[in-house]
């Protein structure tokens, strides 16, 4: 008992402090994504995945690096070809039989949705020509509006299902209550990413596509998977200790036990993440910052939000001279 009450952290008495900080984090995100939505008719700025859009394939002759796709990118971005996507592939058999001249690197071009009446796909064919020798066109292909339009939906389906999922599984591992604050904290992580990512789309024009949506579920599942073992500490503790101590001193106890490995665990994560970020493909950075994002907000949630909301809950629900072993979980 009296190694529970060596706190490093005081959740219960700052926890006012704690609903401060998670307001200033999320309101700027929130203010972002209203006027994201009135300007442009979307919480963030949708790429081509979600919009329509072409892809353009020319064959190489020679290695290209990711500096050279840099060079491309900003030559396509003068000619007037808006956030292109770039990237390089491997080449196969059946694509050099269908090819005038040996190939050896592949750049993939996508772009916004290219009609037959326009002639952005002739403007980057000589942007390219005067970067690389020769290059090759040797693929086009679209998707349409509608077929972005789809997409969209389906992700918003597939971000849905995730959060039904964990209620379903959280209502019956622990309780209805506490599965209610853990949706709660994995609203306020992926509020939290998306208002950053509405915030950097009014600035700097970053547009989301499918590997954000796919940023976004991991994230949810790191979060829930990070409050999940701090709801378990709790709950073991209050099996322990609910007639010796108040239920905030041991959802106090519960957060110090589990702390060093929650920090641990997304300490190292982070690292890697970061090595990625900074020494990694264009095409990947902001898929690698919405993660880096989700999983520290998402350690911060289950720390400081999550378990607040628990200790509002039995606050709420008891009277002061209730003891906490009324709340322990079934």
């Amino acid at each position: 008992m009296f190694a529970l009450k060596r706190h490093l952290v005081h959740i219960v008495k700052y926890r006012i402090l704690w609903m401060v900080l998670s307001a200033v984090l999320l309101i700027p995100g929130i203010v972002a994504m209203v006027y994201s939505t009135v300007t442009y008719h979307a919480p963030m700025k949708v790429g081509i995945d979600y919009t329509g859009g072409t892809i353009l394939q020319y064959g190489l002759t020679h290695k290209i690096t990711n500096d050279d796709l840099a060079v491309t990118r900003k030559n396509l971005e003068e000619i007037g070809i808006e956030n292109p996507y770039l990237q390089i592939l491997n080449v196969n058999n059946d694509q050099q039989e269908h090819t005038k001249q040996v190939i050896t690197s592949i750049i993939s071009i996508r772009t916004k949705f290219i009609d037959e009446h326009s002639n952005d796909a002739e403007k980057i064919t000589s942007a390219l020509q005067e970067q690389f020798e020769n290059p090759e066109l040797i693929q086009v292909s679209s998707v349409g509006p509608t077929m972005g339009k789809e997409l969209f939906k389906n992700s918003f389906i597939a971000v849905g299902l995730a959060f039904l999922g964990i209620c379903i599984y959280l209502s019956i591992r622990f309780r209805f209550d506490y599965a209610v604050a853990a949706i709660l904290g994995i609203f306020h992580d992926v509020i939290f990413v998306c208002g950053v990512f509405s915030i950097l789309g009014i600035v700097y024009n970053v547009q989301i596509d499918g590997l954000f949506i796919t940023a976004i579920l991991t994230v949810i599942g790191f979060s829930v998977h990070d409050t999940i073992v701090v709801f378990d500490r709790i709950r073991e503790n209050l099996r322990y200790y609910s007639k010796k101590m108040s239920f905030g001193e041991i959802v106090d106890a519960s957060v110090n036990q589990t702390l060093a490995r929650s920090i641990n665990t997304s300490l190292t994560t982070l690292i890697t993440l970061g090595a990625l970020y900074f020494f990694g493909g264009v095409t990947t950075k902001d898929f690698v910052l919405a993660m880096i994002l989700g999983i520290a907000i998402g350690t911060y949630s289950s720390i400081f939000f999550c378990s607040m909301l628990i200790d509002f809950w039995n606050d709420k629900k008891n009277s002061p001279k209730t003891p906490a072993k009324e709340t322990l979980a079934v």
